[in-house]
């Protein structure tokens, strides 16, 4: 069994990857909103928080009531209690992925969980 596993995306408007790629500590999505889309819901979570990254397009998150505006180039973190929604601007796309890990659980960065 190989120590890794590469998958190819196909341009979807939603794509998750947990069960493609067996995931066991975060859970990742590739999003796209057409333009003048937006989610159709608000919400927040139990335990994990979530870093989006802007691929593409603009936008906009409205965090608990606060309108901040998103570009591509974008990194965005949101706390797991915060409620959210995201909205396309009316004239462009915006794509971006979204991973979700349990706030909290990181034990170790790169140079102190690396074995060289």
């Amino acid at each position: 069994m190989k120590n890794y596993k590469k998958i190819s995306v196909a341009h979807e408007l939603r794509t998750e990857l947990h069960d493609s790629l067996d995931l066991t500590g975060a859970e990742i999505s590739i999003n796209t909103l057409p333009a003048g889309a937006s989610v159709p819901f608000v919400h927040s979570h139990r335990l994990n928080e979530e870093i989006y990254a802007v691929l593409d397009g603009t936008g906009n998150a409205v965090i608990d009531g606060e309108n901040v505006g998103l570009k591509a180039g974008d990194w965005l973190r949101i706390s797991p209690e915060a409620k959210r929604r995201f909205f396309a601007s009316n004239d462009t796309a915006l794509k971006y992925v979204c991973i979700q890990v349990k706030a909290g659980s990181l034990e170790g960065y790169t140079m102190t969980d690396a074995i060289v």
